[in-house]
């Protein structure tokens, strides 16, 4: 793994919250000139044993709209997702989906809710924003929160930043999100590891925290 990463931007706010130097590059097709500087690099996944009676999932936007739209979701989301949701519901964890009301009748089939499953209908990009999500999770006693969905940059920084701040540890599997481009989804891992109780070297289950993992690395005992 490299100490750091380049990333390519065109917004200047951006890169003043990263704190990188920045030098001009060649204007982009829209007529503005890209960026380049440096960021720390994506760790690597780290290998996670959760509890499945004090952990539960959380799907987000797997929805025909936007994956239809997205290459990502179904190129790549969705054949992890696939495995991953069959060994959660195995597992026997609380499973909880999210997003809004037009989208909740058009879940993409191979990872729909099934009965029993938690449905919220958000307002916001954070799922705990005015709704019930955490009253339900914490009446189960739940404590760690798996989340999946689109986009990593969006919806799941925005809903982490919202579980992290009701005590929850959060776990994101990273082949289960992404976001539009390379260079969004470098800024949402990092934006996910830098909120909350900051984890940037991705200590494993740091309590309040995010970690960052992959379907792979997920053991459920």
């Amino acid at each position: 793994m490299t100490l750091s990463r380049t990333a390519l931007l065109t917004n200047g706010l951006i890169l003043a919250l990263l704190g990188g130097a920045a030098e001009a590059q060649p204007v982009t097709p829209g007529g503005k000139p890209m960026m380049t500087l440096q960021m720390p690099a994506t760790p690597d996944p780290a290998r996670v044993t959760l509890d499945p009676k004090t952990t539960a999932l959380i799907v987000l936007d797997y929805v025909e709209d936007i994956c239809a739209a997205q290459p990502t979701c179904k190129a790549q989301m969705l054949p992890a997702m696939i495995p991953f949701l069959e060994r959660v519901r195995k597992a026997g964890l609380v499973v909880a989906y999210g997003t809004r009301e037009r989208n909740m009748t058009h879940w993409l089939k191979e990872v729909a809710p099934a009965p029993g499953d938690i449905k919220i209908i958000n307002f916001a990009q954070d799922r705990f924003y005015n709704t019930d999500l955490d009253k339900v999770l914490k009446a189960k006693g739940i404590k760690t929160l798996i989340m999946v969905g689109w986009k990593i940059s969006g919806s799941v920084t925005y809903t982490s930043v919202g579980a992290m701040i009701r005590d929850y540890t959060v776990v994101i599997p990273m082949d289960t999100t992404s976001a539009g481009s390379g260079y969004e989804t470098t800024i949402g891992f990092y934006n996910v590891l830098n909120s909350g109780n900051a984890n940037l070297a991705n200590e494993p289950l740091k309590p309040r925290a995010v970690t960052l993992t992959r379907t792979d690395l997920v053991t459920f005992q």
